[in-house]
């Protein structure tokens, strides 16, 4: 798997951007991840425009959405997940600040800070599969929020989590990649998403 250094010189996976991972999957991986995408909503689904609300209450149902939300993000090997792109508008998030451990959970996350500086990268998402277009992120940031038991929770990230943490906060306010991309990205990318008509023979 070859990787890429972004301006502060951290090695990233090249196969890795935004939520996706495209790394090769045997036949059985590939049809779970299938599977998955299919319980994961696709633009232009309208709750994927919706704001979050904020958790009230850390119970069972809570746990089974976290478990969800974990599960999904597995088989879809990708890299992070929020309630919203399965439908529940709770501000809950699961991401991989490290791919080699189990996916975290973020209850009612927020940024305390952010750096100055920016960096334009490529991000995917796993509600608009195919597109792969450039957005600029804070380079490093402080995440806050709750585990999903109720204790307080501090992350520092910078490089590819805090890349992540940013793209699944904006689903929590209904902000997709296409609202932070170029214009001619965001044209080229609406046009891969638009339905193409079926030709009969």
């Amino acid at each position: 798997m070859g990787t890429m250094a972004d301006e502060s010189g951290v090695g990233v996976p090249a196969d890795e951007a935004g939520e996706v991972r495209t790394r090769k999957l045997d036949p059985e991986a590939e049809a779970r991840r299938r599977l998955a995408l299919a319980q994961i909503r696709q633009y232009p689904d309208p709750v994927l425009r919706m704001q979050a609300r904020e958790v009230q209450e850390f119970d069972g149902d809570l746990e089974k959405l976290v478990e969800r939300l974990q599960h999904l993000l597995r088989e879809a090997t990708g890299l992070g997940l929020a309630a919203t792109q399965i439908g529940v508008l709770r501000r809950v998030f699961v991401f991989l600040p490290d791919p080699e451990q189990e996916p975290l959970a973020l209850v009612n996350p927020r940024f305390s800070a952010t750096s100055e500086e920016r960096e334009s990268d490529t991000e995917g998402c796993l509600s608009l599969q195919g597109v792969v277009i450039p957005v600029e992120r804070h380079t490093s940031l402080t995440l806050e929020g709750k585990s999903p038991t109720g204790e307080d929770v501090r992350l520092e990230l910078d490089g590819l989590p805090a890349r992540v943490a940013q793209h699944e906060l904006d689903h929590l306010d209904g902000v997709l990649i296409l609202d932070r991309t170029t214009p001619d990205a965001r044209r080229e990318a609406l046009g891969l998403l638009r339905p193409h008509p079926a030709i009969v023979r």
